[in-house]
């Protein structure tokens, strides 16, 4: 169905203009070929959600502009493209500037919606994580094992990570890649991330370890 059919006269053309320039466009893009004969008046009103007494007006106006042919007892048909190109220039360039700007407003509203939702969404998760902190001793956080680190090289068993620090390695980033649960064997690069679970005091036991 055309984009025209819920527009009416919210745009400041009325409707039966509105619908002959969409069938002007369809001219112009061949959509309606030269010498075609168009849909009847009863399918278009169908097709447009309007009366047919708006199609007759819109055929009339096409038919003044010499973009159809109005025969009677046969239909109609479109004659001329150059016409309702010229047409279109006249009347097609503004119509569409304001249905741009009234679709820019609408997106505009809806963006407003999407930033309030979001805020509210936003202001959920926070309480959500204030509540789930309040309620757990244990965070997650993480550490970067430098260049001149005396960890550099040896595994997790071998520096005894867990008993000195209390805390759970649960995964390692290196170069873009997360290694999973690394197992005691996992020998330490420089400029690992390790990615911990653990309490505040855990914190200051991991640097201390590997710096």
């Amino acid at each position: 169905m055309s984009s025209v059919t819920t527009k009416k006269k919210r745009d400041g053309l009325p409707i039966y203009a509105r619908i002959a320039i969409d069938i002007a466009y369809r001219i112009v893009n061949d959509e309606i070929p030269i010498g075609k004969k168009l849909s009847g008046r009863s399918l278009m009103s169908s097709e447009y959600g309007v009366s047919p007494e708006t199609i007759r007006r819109s055929m009339a106006l096409l038919e003044e502009l010499q973009v159809v042919e109005v025969q009677e007892n046969r239909g109609v048909f479109a004659i001329s493209k150059e016409n309702a190109q010229r047409y279109l220039e006249r009347h097609g360039s503004r119509d569409e500037n304001r249905t741009l700007l009234i679709r820019m407003q609408e997106l505009i509203v809806k963006k407003e919606q999407i930033d309030r939702e979001l805020f509210t969404i936003m202001r959920q998760l926070v309480h959500y994580g204030e509540r789930f902190a309040a309620s757990n001793p244990f965070y997650t956080y993480e550490s970067i094992v430098g260049d001149n680190s005396n960890a550099v090289g040896k595994s997790l068993s071998e520096l005894a990570f867990w008993q000195k620090t209390q805390a759970t390695v649960i995964a390692v980033r290196r170069s873009g890649t997360i290694n999973l649960s690394p197992s005691p064997d996992f020998k330490l690069e420089p400029l690992d991330v390790l990615i911990l679970v653990g309490d505040q005091e855990t914190r200051v036991k991991v640097e201390t370890l590997i710096h």
